[in-house]
């Protein structure tokens, strides 16, 4: 029988039983997220894109005490809602346009309605995609159940009712050529071309089924090289086949990671790092499924500026966020402040990637056949992480081992005005206000005129930070409310002021006080 958090907790008490667990599992940080009220609050991005005619799936992210009774008004006729759990499906009305949807949430305690609105076009990846990603936990060991148990996960911890959709597999899910584990070797493809994927994976397409089944969406991953970077088989020469493969799986995204391509000629000039993405980009958009493209290539010739016209939907900007050596910061505030400074090549359908989310029980990348630790960082650095991502509207995957899940780990995950910030319908990522070796300031305007900024401290004491309303060019008092507790802080008449931890943030958005 499948574990079902709520079932065995009642509404609001989750977090709170998670957080005796946690003193065994190492989380010993201050919870400032508020739980969740028992009333339905529908959560997730108020746009998506979808081209025409394609095969439709979405979990109307909502929570609140179960069971809660969906219901929509406006909804195309070729898309149908499950009134038990709010999954929508079917097919992307075929005229172009944008199709306004009333999405209504019913329980004991309340009602709640909320707009969302189906850009039917060819544009996908609207507002920054969310979910999990297997690599930095399970590496070379993952398994079909492994990915089941991760989709479980997300459904039984409420990561779903924030907006964590994607279940993605990373590297070693295909044969590894002359392996000689019988698990992992054997011919990579059959005779007539297509890709197989190893004994630890006996039905793609069944796994997928799974996936979707629960309103969730399934990731894959491949490198346009021979080989993966673990060694395992790759595209080159079959990408057409493989995408029509991964197509007839129900894949809904794909990480294309550069790996052995360095190997293949004919050069480094920008149209051979362009040339890969090129062709996989045209072969997705030829197909009868909406998969999103994520290029990993680690950032070479500023991938940033044309991502987006080969086809991507996000692009990494930097190497693996877990190979980053830190120094008196840990690696992720390296990785995010390259990121933060690329602000205006982000927007929506296009993001920049600075790779996954790593707290609470993760991997080591440089030696991945040890089992995952409990992460070093403090609790004040896991806030700024999230934080940083959000702002900069980056992909938030989580790729932490979703069977350990604590009562912090959730709080840092799954707090819904900064995922608000993240998903934010103006897709505009922060750009920076101030960057020493002291501070670090990014301030993200908002699609209701309003300002998301974090002042993130990245000395080795405490310090008072401020934001000046002039630096946003914001004329007038400000209302100020701090989006990790959840609470309004009063209204300010040029500046807001406050104290912050070190390697710590403070998270606020501000609104006209009129």
């Amino acid at each position: 029988m499948k574990f079902d958090a709520r079932k065995h907790f009642p509404p609001g008490l989750l977090l709170a039983a998670l957080g005796a667990a946690s003193l065994l599992m190492g989380a010993d940080g201050p919870i400032l997220t508020p739980p969740a009220p028992p009333s339905p609050k529908i959560n997730g991005p108020r746009v998506y894109g979808a081209r025409p005619g394609r095969p439709f799936l979405y979990r109307i992210p909502c929570t609140g005490e179960r069971p809660i009774r969906f219901s929509a008004d406006g909804l195309p006729p070729s898309i149908t809602l499950d009134a038990d759990t709010g999954i929508l499906r079917g097919r992307a009305p075929k005229r172009r346009g944008d199709y306004p949807v009333t999405l209504k949430a019913r329980n004991r305690h309340g009602s709640i309605q909320r707009i969302f609105k189906i850009v039917v076009g060819d544009t996908l990846a609207l507002t920054p995609p969310m979910g999990w990603n297997h690599w930095y936990t399970h590496y070379n060991r993952i398994t079909d159940r492994l990915m089941r148990e991760a989709a479980d996960v997300m459904i039984a911890y409420g990561m779903a009712d924030y907006g964590y959709q994607y279940v993605n597999i990373d590297d070693c899910w295909m044969v590894k050529p002359n392996d000689p584990d019988p698990e992992l070797g054997g011919a990579p493809r059959t005779p007539d071309g297509a890709i197989r994927p190893n004994r630890r994976f006996p039905d793609m397409a069944a796994l997928a089924d799974y996936i979707h089944a629960k309103g969730l969406k399934f990731g894959i991953y491949t490198s346009p090289g021979p080989l993966t970077c673990a060694g395992f088989t790759g595209a080159y020469g079959h990408e057409e086949q493989d995408a029509g493969t991964f197509a007839r799986w129900g894949v809904d995204f794909l990480k294309y990671d550069w790996c052995s391509y360095g190997k293949v000629p004919p050069g480094t000039d920008l149209a051979s790092r362009q040339a890969p993405y090129r062709l996989m980009g045209g072969i997705l958009a030829r197909l009868d499924r909406d998969i999103v493209l994520n290029l990993c290539q680690y950032g070479m010739s500023e991938v940033w500026k044309w991502g987006r016209e080969v086809g991507g939907h996000s692009w990494r900007t930097t190497g693996d966020l877990g190979l980053e050596k830190g120094d008196r910061l840990p690696g992720f505030y390296h990785i995010g402040r390259r990121n933060a400074r690329l602000w205006q090549y982000a927007g929506p359908g296009g993001w920049n990637d600075p790779d996954y989310i790593l707290i609470g029980w993760v991997g080591n990348a440089h030696r991945i056949d040890e089992p995952p630790q409990y992460t070093t960082l403090t609790p004040d650095e896991q806030y700024s992480y999230m934080s940083m991502w959000s702002l900069m509207a980056a992909p938030l995957f989580y790729s932490g081992l979703m069977s350990k899940l604590d009562a912090f780990t959730l709080n840092v995950l799954l707090n819904a005005e900064v995922i608000e910030v993240n998903q934010d319908s103006l897709g505009r990522q922060a750009r920076l206000l101030r960057d020493s070796e002291e501070e670090l300031v990014l301030a993200k305007p908002l699609e209701d005129g309003s300002w998301a900024v974090g002042l993130f401290n990245l000395s080795e004491q405490e310090r008072e930070m401020a934001v000046e309303f002039a630096e946003l060019k914001l004329r007038g008092r400000q209302r100020v409310r701090d989006l990790w507790r959840q609470r309004d802080l009063g209204v300010f008449p040029r500046a807001y002021r406050t104290p912050v931890a070190r390697h710590g943030v403070v998270l606020v958005r501000l609104w006209p006080a009129g």
